[in-house]
C-alpha cells in the first residue's frame, strides 16, 4: 500500500445499555486508499463511523488524524478537521437547489454568495464528470443525483477523509460502476475513503483494504487482494455461508395475485403508477426491478391497502382487495414487509416481543377475551429471535434500541409467520448481513415452494436474479419490460432501469405476450 496512515483508531470502546457496540477497536486507514468496514448487523460498523465523524463520543480510546489527536464534539468539528460523511439516508433540504444545499452545509455561509459557490461547484463537476442541474431543487433530482449532491458537499468543503455508508443502495449497476470509477480517481488525487457496504462484490472489486468486525471487535485488517468472498464471509460470521442459493423453479398452477390496469397517484409523476398489469402465481416469485422512486412505494402501498388506487383492480385468490383496509387485506391472506420499516412497519417504543405480534395481537393465538397472552407472546418472540438471529438482549428490549438490520429482521419474522397466500416484500434484505440475508432468502424460497405467491421489490439485482422466476422492470411508474429470469441479462435490466427501454406500445406488447 502507498501512503502513510491518515487515520488511526486506538482502543475505541463504546457501550450502550445492554450491549457493547465497539470493544477495544484499533485500525489504521492509509492515505489515498478505499478502506472497507465489513461486518454483520450489530458488529459495530455504524457505531465506529459515528465516532469518527463526531456524532458519538467513545467511552474509551483515542483517534489520531494526520498524526494529531482528534477530539470531536460534533460533526462540525469533524468537517473542520477534514472528515466528511455521506449517510445512507441523505441529509438534504429538498425544496432548495443544489447550490443552496451546499451553501447551508458550510460554516462560513455569511461570507459566501450563491454565485461564488456555484462557480466552484461547476469546476468540481467538470473535473469529476458529475452531471447535475445545480439550480434545480434537490427534490426534483433522482436519488442517484441526490447522492452526488451529498458527495459534492464534502468535496466542496475539501475533506481529506470521506466516509460512505452503503453508497450504492439507490444506484443502478451502471450508476454504481460510474460512482466507483469516480471515487478511484478521487483517491488517486489524494482523497481517502472509508466504505461501509454489505455487498461483497463491491468490497472485492473496489477496496484496497478491509477491516472485518464481529460483535464489536476487530477480527482482522487485511489487503483485499489477499482474500476472496468466501474467506471474508467466514471472517464476518464465523462459519461458511451460501453466497448463491440454489433456486429450482416451481410449476405455477393458479394466479393468486392479479393486478389489472392499476393507477395510483404519488407526489411526483415518476413515482405514480400508470396502467400496471401484473400477476403472480402460486409457487412463484415475481421480482420488481427499478431505481428507487419509480413507483415501487405506490405499488407496495396499493397491494397491502395503505393507499387507495385511483382506478384498476387488485385481486388475491379471486377476492377483490382494491378497496380493503390494511387489516382486511391481511386477513384475506396478504403479508407485507415495507421498505421503510421505522415509519410503516414498527412501533419503535414498543418491546421487541410486542412488535413481533403487531397486527396479530388480537388473534386467538395471542389474545383471549381482549387480554394478551403474555406467555404465548414471549414463546413466539423467543422462537423468532432465535430463527432470525435478532441481536437483542431480550425480547422485552425496546425496539428503538436495535440496529437497522435487526429492525428489518423483526419485520420479516412477523410477516413470514403463518401461511400467507401472498407475500409482498420491499427491500427485504436491505441492511442485513450475509448470514441474515442467507436466512431471509432461503425462507422466501421456502414460502414459494409452500405455494405462496411472492412479489419481491428490490433494488439489488443480484437478489432479483437469485430468487425470481420472472422479473419486471418498473420505470417512471410503468412496466418497461417483463421477462423470464433465464431470458434476460443483468445488463439489459440495468439499461431498462435507467430508461433506455422500449416505447409504451412495445411494453404493452410484452405484457400481452406474457399473458
Amino acid at each position: 500500500m502507498v501512503g502513510a496512515p491518515l487515520l488511526r483508531v486506538e482502543g475505541i470502546t463504546k457501550r450502550y445499555p445492554g450491549v457493547t457496540a465497539n470493544d477495544d477497536v484499533s485500525l489504521s486507514v492509509q492515505e489515498g486508499t478505499i478502506h472497507c468496514l465489513l461486518g454483520e448487523n450489530g458488529a459495530g460498523k455504524s457505531s465506529l463511523a459515528s465516532i469518527i465523524y463526531g456524532v458519538q463520543k467513545p467511552d474509551e480510546g483515542a483517534i489520531f488524524f494526520k498524526d494529531h489527536p482528534l477530539l470531536l464534539g460534533s460533526p462540525s468539528d469533524a468537517i473542520r478537521a477534514g472528515i466528511g460523511m455521506v449517510h445512507q439516508h441523505f441529509e438534504l433540504v429538498y425544496p432548495m437547489s443544489v447550490v443552496e444545499n451546499v451553501l447551508i452545509g458550510t460554516s462560513e455561509k455569511r461570507l459566501l454568495d450563491l454565485r461564488q459557490v456555484r462557480k466552484q461547484l461547476v469546476e468540481l463537476c467538470e473535473n469529476y464528470g458529475i452531471h447535475l442541474e445545480l439550480d434545480s431543487p434537490v427534490g426534483e433530482l433522482s436519488v442517484g443525483e441526490q447522492q452526488w449532491v451529498e458527495i459534492l458537499k464534502a468535496l466542496y468543503l475539501k475533506v481529506d477523509l470521506l466516509i460512505l455508508d452503503e453508497p450504492t443502495a439507490v444506484l443502478t449497476p451502471e450508476g454504481s460502476s460510474r460512482l466507483f470509477k469516480t471515487l478511484r480517481r478521487m483517491t488517486n488525487e489524494g482523497l481517502t475513503i472509508i466504505l461501509i457496504t454489505h455487498k461483497l462484490s463491491e468490497v472485492m472489486e473496489n477496496s484496497d483494504r478491509v477491516t472485518v468486525l464481529r460483535r464489536g471487535q476487530v477480527v482482522d485488517t487485511i489487503d483485499t487482494s489477499s482474500v476472496d468472498q468466501t474467506i471474508l464471509t467466514k471472517m464476518m460470521v464465523g462459519r461458511e455461508v451460501l453466497l448463491r442459493i440454489e433456486n429450482i423453479r416451481q410449476e405455477t398452477e393458479n394466479r393468486i395475485l392479479a393486478i389489472s390496469d392499476l393507477e395510483v397517484d404519488a407526489e411526483s409523476r415518476r413515482a405514480s403508477l400508470k396502467g400496471i398489469d401484473l400477476h403472480v402465481g402460486d409457487h412463484e416469485i415475481l421480482g420488481i426491478a427499478g431505481v428507487s422512486g419509480n413507483g415501487q412505494n405506490a405499488l407496495f402501498d396499493a397491494i397491502v391497502g395503505y393507499q387507495p388506487a385511483n382506478s384498476g383492480e387488485i385481486t388475491v385468490d379471486g377476492v377483490k382487495t382494491t378497496e380493503m383496509r390494511p387489516r382486511q387485506v391481511s386477513a384475506n391472506g396478504t403479508a407485507g414487509a415495507p421498505a421503510d420499516r421505522i415509519q410503516q412497519a414498527l412501533m419503535m417504543d414498543f418491546r421487541v416481543s410486542e412488535n413481533l405480534v403487531l397486527g396479530r395481537h388480537r388473534s386467538h393465538e395471542f389474545s383471549r377475551f381482549g387480554i394478551l397472552r403474555k406467555r404465548a407472546i414471549s414463546e413466539f418472540a423467543a422462537y423468532s429471535i432465535d430463527q432470525f438471529d435478532i441481536q437483542t438482549p431480550s425480547h422485552s428490549h425496546p425496539t428503538r434500541m436495535l440496529s437497522g438490520g435487526n429492525l428489518q429482521k423483526v419485520v420479516m419474522a412477523r410477516e413470514l409467520a403463518g401461511s400467507p397466500k401472498v407475500i409482498v416484500v420491499h427491500q427485504p434484505t436491505r441492511g442485513l448481513d450475509v448470514a441474515a440475508t442467507e436466512y431471509v432468502r432461503k425462507r422466501l424460497l421456502a414460502e414459494r415452494d409452500r405455494g405462496a405467491a411472492i412479489l419481491l421489490i428490490s433494488e439489488d439485482l443480484d437478489e432479483l436474479f437469485d430468487l425470481s422466476d420472472r422479473i419486471a422492470v418498473l420505470y417512471e411508474g410503468e412496466i418497461a419490460g417483463l421477462f423470464d429470469r433465464a431470458d434476460v441479462t443483468l445488463e439489459k435490466v440495468g439499461l431498462l432501469m435507467a430508461g433506455a427501454g422500449e416505447s409504451r406500445e412495445n411494453r404493452e406488447d410484452l405484457v400481452a405476450a406474457d399473458d
